[in-house]
């Protein structure tokens, strides 16, 4: 396999110290990296980055957090630390390292909260994962129907802005960063802005809200650099969901659902939509939900980037400890489950 620019075959061209301990778990074929924080004696909370994001994005929010919970902040396969897999970045095997993670390392049930692209492996967990594994699953502004390349309803991830992002990673990084043209790709995603109508640009920039200060962009090219861009490829292909229907996945959901649906525009004139899921799209969800007979809250933030946990950390944690509080406990969840034979 051809190896690239930065990766886990170079640790220390391509990883910064944090604030928290980081471990690593065999599934049988990947290094699942992760980060911990909290007492075993609180419920255990799993915590899964957007794409492009490592875990340590949540490194604001889980100081909000550790006092309430057992928290495991994960890097999913092709991000971070964890191992690369060329070819096989699909929905299904990313569900299964994170239920793996939770049956034979966390060994207890587990509230999941994942950001876009984590918050579709949340809404996977929450359909597919083993029962009793999941108390409940926090959907972070997921492109759920969005990010595939034919949803059932509304925009796919080829019409939208995230898609043309992809398209650059792919172009300049190269899988595995094969090409890793940096310079390249700045200068490209600059000029793409600068050919935005000024009302789309303006809306992009505050769905992606960039980096107040040169630390932030410095911390955003980071997590950059701690992704394999064949992530980028696997969405806009479609390949990364082809044995996982979307609208079939939210139909078999077990668990109750937070929603949290952030900055959405629409240009009346262009039928343009920025934002990680539609009105359209969220109403599908909810009923694809509900008529499974599971309880969906829905919480709307229009104010709020797609990254609420970096953004704004304490009304994320709020947010999460409000929701958790209304949901099954772990040792009711655990008596029904496949933990059972263990209480």
């Amino acid at each position: 396999m051809p190896q690239g620019k930065y990766g886990p075959h170079l640790p220390d061209q391509t990883y910064v110290p944090h604030a928290y301990p980081e471990h690593l778990f065999d599934t049988g074929e990947v290094s699942l990296n992760y980060a911990t924080a909290g007492s075993a004696e609180q419920p255990a909370l799993v915590l899964l980055p957007g794409q492009t994001e490592s875990w340590w994005g949540y490194e604001p929010a889980m100081g909000r957090l550790e006092a309430h919970f057992q928290i495991y902040a994960v890097d999913l396969r092709g991000q971070g630390r964890s191992s690369r897999t060329p070819g096989r970045y699909t929905l299904d095997n990313i569900g299964e390292d994170v239920v793996r993670l939770i049956a034979f390392r966390i060994r207890r049930p587990v509230v999941v909260s994942g950001l876009s692209s984590g918050g579709v492996i949340a809404a996977w967990l929450s359909a597919y994962a083993p029962p009793g594994l999941v108390r409940g699953a926090h959907y972070e502004d997921p492109p759920l129907l969005q990010s595939e390349v034919a949803p059932e309803r509304g925009q796919s991830i080829r019409e939208g802005a995230a898609g043309g992002m992809f398209a650059l990673f792919n172009k300049y990084l190269g899988d595995q960063w094969t090409i890793g043209d940096e310079e390249g790709l700045a200068k490209a995603m600059q000029e793409r802005i600068e050919a935005m109508p000024p009302q789309i640009a303006r809306a992009f920039a505050q769905f992606l809200p960039p980096p107040p200060d040169p630390k932030g962009i410095a911390l955003r090219r980071q997590m950059v650099r701690e992704y394999d861009p064949e992530w980028a490829r696997a969405f806009l292909t479609g390949t990364v969901g082809a044995s996982c229907d979307h609208a079939r996945m939210l139909a078999a959901v077990k668990c109750p659902v937070l929603f949290t649906h952030h900055f959405r525009w629409r240009d009346e004139k262009t039928g343009m939509f920025v934002g990680a899921i539609s009105d359209l799209q969220l109403a599908r969800v909810r009923e694809l939900i509900t008529g499974a007979g599971q309880p969906f809250l829905y919480k709307s933030f229009p104010e709020m980037g797609h990254v609420m946990h970096g953004q704004d950390p304490a009304l994320f944690a709020r947010t999460l400890l409000e929701w958790t509080a209304t949901l099954p406990s772990e040792s009711e969840t655990r008596t029904r489950g496949v933990f059972a034979a263990s209480s």
